[in-house]
């Protein structure tokens, strides 16, 4: 069945279609809710798309010395110019966005999520990401990005409990808003209903691979293999070749550091959004050092 849906999604960004498969997980609370993204969520600034690429990066960067380095916080200092913080307003202005629930809970969380969503794309959009791992910016490739980097906040947040798992609520609900605007992006509008379940099935699929990938028991050699299979290998059946063994290992390196990384980041920095994953850019490649 998860290989059935990795067809899914390399079909998606050529216009097919697909059939679709059932993932459940009694622990998984991430549901949609379809009155997402109303009054408070419009008071978030608006992610900022990159260019896209259109085929493969030529350079090539030296993947076995990548990934090694002690993990550390990936909260923002507070001096930073890439924090974004809670607009705070005085007097009668404060007294209207006070009874109109700006300051509640809900309100603030929908505020935060949005901008952890918005590192979430400041990573996965980039160009530096497709360089590095030396893969072709398409809708599988980003897509598959965006449901590991989205794992990896998640993951983070499940920690605090049942706050964080509401947060996670409505971190889930921005991200199925932006899946729904890039499948209508590629073309799919008649059967956008559809497309959205089917994806919404592979998310819950890969988060559950992810999970079990890192359990105390799992094999070292099983997070590589659900990388392979959701990020990489189009039918999720084949085999990866030195080179994509390489580059792999690689991801699996940077996705453990990172699980390291944001387990050394404090909740407020989750809540707030001041975080960013390791930065991916200016790394040299292998002809740079010769």
């Amino acid at each position: 069945m998860l290989q059935r849906c990795s067809r899914a999604v390399s079909r998606l960004s050529k216009l097919g279609s697909t059939s679709p498969m059932e993932v459940l997980r009694k622990d998984v609370i991430f549901t949609p809710r379809h009155w997402y993204s109303t009054a408070a969520a419009t008071v978030a600034p608006a992610p900022n798309d990159s260019p896209a690429m259109s085929s493969p990066v030529k350079s090539v960067v030296n993947l076995d010395k990548m990934f090694w380095s002690k993990p550390c916080s990936l909260a923002l200092a507070p001096d930073s110019r890439l924090r974004i913080e809670e607009p705070k307003y005085e007097g009668l202005r404060h007294v209207i966005y006070k009874m109109l629930l700006f300051y509640s809970k809900q309100s603030t969380s929908i505020r935060g999520a949005n901008v952890v969503y918005r590192r979430i794309l400041h990573q996965v959009d980039k160009p530096a990401i497709y360089e590095v791992f030396n893969m072709e910016k398409t809708f599988k490739m980003t897509f598959s990005l965006l449901v590991l980097h989205m794992w990896l906040c998640l993951r983070r947040l499940k920690q605090e409990g049942k706050e964080g798992a509401e947060f996670g609520q409505y971190l889930y609900e921005r991200y199925n808003h932006d899946v729904e605007l890039r499948v209508s992006k590629e073309g799919v509008n008649l059967l956008l209903t559809k497309w959205m379940k089917e994806l919404e099935k592979i998310f819950y699929g890969n988060i559950v691979a992810y999970d079990a990938a890192l359990l105390p028991e799992a094999k070292p050699d099983e997070l590589p293999k659900v990388i392979w299979r959701n990020v990489f290998a189009d039918d999720g059946e084949s085999q990866p070749d030195d080179a994509a063994s390489r580059t792999v290992q690689a991801m699996t390196r940077y996705v453990r550091r990172e699980v390291s990384c944001f387990t050394l980041t404090d909740k407020e920095a989750m809540y707030s959004g001041n975080f960013m994953f390791t930065s991916l850019d200016n790394i040299p490649s292998v002809s740079a050092k010769r």
